[in-house]
């Protein structure tokens, strides 16, 4: 309950406490209101009575006392809670928040203006990554994670609007995803099946599930279910580079497990391949492991190591530089959008959380041919 305290006839002073802080220090806030000559002497009491009512009410909300924290302060609260994204992903919204905070890391809540963020991204459009200004799009993606901070203090009710979302922004030049046809395709699975395991059944597995590669690392043998000649993989955890923490696994980008179908052809590749991985095992006298992709003494394979063959598989033949291990995947996306599967169906096989970045990324003019599904 609010404390009134009588400095004169008309001035008084409220105090609210709200809990302690976790030194045991009491958390309290106070202000000093004038009652305005309008206000009869009769209904002085009612009107400070009212104040401090309304004052008891934000500082309990949580306007007063969060809204005192720095826009660095809170964010790292924020990370903290975050626990239904991926490690990379996590690790993203870190460094990006650790690019903004110099210019307004430490500016309060409460104080944080749309000038502000308007002067952020001045700053950070003459930056240069690698001899070259950063895209409007790079830039942009800094202030995205900025808003999602201020929407969560917005959530929490301790700011009344985001100042992020009040920004007038350019558009950005949409930079079209290169996609394989049919014919690269083909060839592309003609490649890899001449080429060495682990690699073949690595790149087999991204054409046909769409998989990420993190997700591919993560595989194990036990999130597969045999039926029959036919399968059902189950993907649910990743493994990927996080800076400053190398290789850690998690869960898969968007938090949530998702299955595939597989072919009898493709489980035919994954039976082989099973099979070579026990024998290897059996002649190197170490166990068998649990998980898919291991190199040649059982051990688990870092995941730029498949980023890298990859790219020397593609200059070795002819294969555009815009090619990438990504590439497979939006191969496998744009194919089933072309069959007409519908885009909730093939955003829930991909791991997008909606059909928004499906409707941005793929449906463009470059992709108007109407593909095949691929078939290892």
């Amino acid at each position: 309950m609010a404390s009134i305290k009588k400095i004169d006839t008309r001035k008084y002073k409220i105090t609210v406490s709200n809990g302690y802080r976790p030194d045991g220090r009491k958390i309290s806030r106070a202000k000093t209101i004038t009652v305005p000559d309008s206000v009869h002497s009769r209904s002085i009491r009612q009107y400070v009575a009212h104040e401090a009512e309304e004052f008891e009410r934000i500082i309990k909300t949580g306007y007063c006392e969060d809204s005192e924290m720095t826009f660095q302060e809170y964010s790292s609260r924020w990370l903290e809670r975050q626990t239904k994204y991926a490690p990379s992903t996590l690790g993203f919204y870190r460094r990006s928040l650790e690019r903004v905070y110099p210019y307004i890391g430490s500016i309060k809540l409460i104080r944080l203006r749309p000038i502000a963020l308007e002067n952020l991204l001045v700053e950070l459009r003459k930056r240069t990554f690698r001899g070259k200004p950063l895209q409007e799009a790079t830039v942009q993606k800094y202030l995205s994670v900025v808003s999602a901070v201020l929407s969560d203090a917005k959530r929490n009710e301790i700011i009344q609007k985001n100042p992020a979302r009040m920004i007038d922004l350019p558009d950005t030049a949409q930079k079209p995803q290169a996609i394989p046809t049919d014919k690269e395709a083909e060839e592309f699975l003609n490649i890899i099946a001449d080429i060495d395991d682990p690699y073949k059944t690595f790149y087999a597995l991204a054409v046909y599930t769409g998989c990420r590669r993190g997700e591919l690392c993560a595989l194990k043998w036990s999130d597969f279910i045999v039926d029959g000649y036919e399968g059902i993989l189950t993907i649910s955890r990743s493994r990927s580079m996080v800076p400053g923490k190398g290789i850690v696994e998690g869960s898969t980008k968007n938090g949530r497990s998702r299955t595939i179908y597989m072919s009898e052809d493709m489980m035919n590749i994954l039976r082989s391949y099973c099979y070579d991985k026990w024998q290897e095992a059996l002649n190197g006298g170490f166990p068998f492991s649990d998980y898919l992709f291991t190199n040649e003494r059982g051990e688990l394979m870092h995941p730029d190591t498949f980023t890298k063959y990859l790219r020397r598989l593609y200059d070795e033949n002819g294969f555009p530089k815009e090619y990438h291990l990504h590439t497979l995947r939006h191969y496998f996306v744009s194919t089933m959008l072309h069959n007409g599967v519908d885009k909730q169906t093939v955003a829930e096989l991909a791991g997008h959380g909606d059909t928004g970045f499906l409707e941005h990324t793929y449906c463009h003019p470059q992709m108007q041919l109407k593909w095949t599904s691929p078939s290892p």
